[in-house]
């Protein structure tokens, strides 16, 4: 029998968002832009509460992982996607690309579950406020926040597995940004369809089971509201859940307009289109949305700022 010649892919060639030469410079300028504000907001919201006494409540303890969660989710996608506008041809090695679709995995799930956790947190508060400090106990907290990190730390780990364990030996470029299932399983010469099973099964029982406890929740907490007799309280448990709300709303949209679609619909331009939004916008818009719509935050960062403007006065008088 004749031998057949397989050459094995090594490396990846990421198409990126655009191969059009004269919008390189600008989306290399607009993306560096959001990848700061993304980085500054998240670092400046998780050094906020972790200073500032009187964010050290549950809340705050869930939206300073959601804020880990983001600036970590960004910087796997961000930086490798920006270098796609400065260089011809943007390589990724085998091993670097499994890496990067760990990492994506374990924080979008992560994600997920963690506004599943600050959903009931807000359900606790508003519908058991006299059992609240029981219900949403350090103990508690920690679990609410721990199981989702492991459980997408499997989960992911599982995918990534059996994603680069087919064979791909054909063509290696991957029309995306970042190294991303359906993109990979649209290069690989192996049976696919049990992995696209799984894909679908397991990104459907994530939404389903995570978007569920949202919903349940706020079922609840409207129903609470609408008890409250007072226009004030109404306005106040309103305003302690508007921002999870924003959220929610717009993450879980994204997620369920990529993932949940049937095959026939899939277009992996209008993919990207959307990975865009939920990869590398939505983690510098968190911040924004929970500080600009939250009075505690905005006093922490006045008494910050202030904080520091003292500090340099001090500093230019030692002088």
């Amino acid at each position: 029998m004749a031998e057949v010649n397989v050459t094995y892919v090594t490396e990846f060639i990421l198409k990126g968002i655009t191969d059009q030469p004269e919008l390189q410079a600008p989306c290399f300028v607009v993306f560096l832009v959001i990848y700061l504000v993304t980085v500054l907001g998240n670092i400046g919201l998780i050094f906020l509460i972790k200073t500032d006494s009187r964010l050290h409540t549950p809340m705050y303890y869930f939206l300073s992982h959601l804020a880990f969660v983001d600036l970590c989710y960004s910087s796997t996608i961000t930086p490798k996607m920006m270098v796609n506008f400065v260089v011809e041809c943007d390589t990724i090695p085998f091993h670097a690309c499994a890496v990067q679709l760990g990492c994506f995995l374990t924080f979008m799930i992560t994600e997920c579950f963690l506004l599943a956790s600050m959903a009931y947190d807000r359900y606790v508060a508003i519908c058991n406020p006299l059992h609240y400090s029981v219900l949403m106990s350090k103990r508690v907290c920690f679990q609410l926040v721990a199981v989702p990190y492991a459980y997408s730390s499997l989960v992911a780990l599982f995918h990534t597995i059996i994603t680069f364990h087919l064979t791909y030996c054909g063509p290696n470029v991957i029309n995306h940004f970042y190294c991303d299932d359906l993109p990979l399983l649209a290069l690989s010469c192996s049976d696919t369809r049990m992995k696209e099973i799984l894909i679908f099964a397991f990104a459907g029982f994530d939404m389903i089971c995570s978007s569920s406890i949202v919903f349940i929740s706020y079922i609840f907490i409207i129903a609470a509201i609408l008890r409250i007799r007072s226009t004030q309280g109404r306005h106040k448990a309103i305003s302690t859940c508007g921002s999870h709300m924003v959220a929610v709303t717009i993450f879980y949209g994204t997620l369920i307009f990529m993932y949940l679609q049937p095959k026939s619909n899939h277009s992996l331009d209008t993919d990207k289109t959307a990975s865009v939004f939920y990869t590398v916008v939505i983690p510098m818009l968190n911040p924004l949305i929970y500080s600009l719509r939250n009075k505690e935050v905005k006093e922490a960062s006045k008494k910050a700022l202030d904080k520091g403007c003292e500090t340099l006065k001090m500093l230019k008088l030692r002088k």
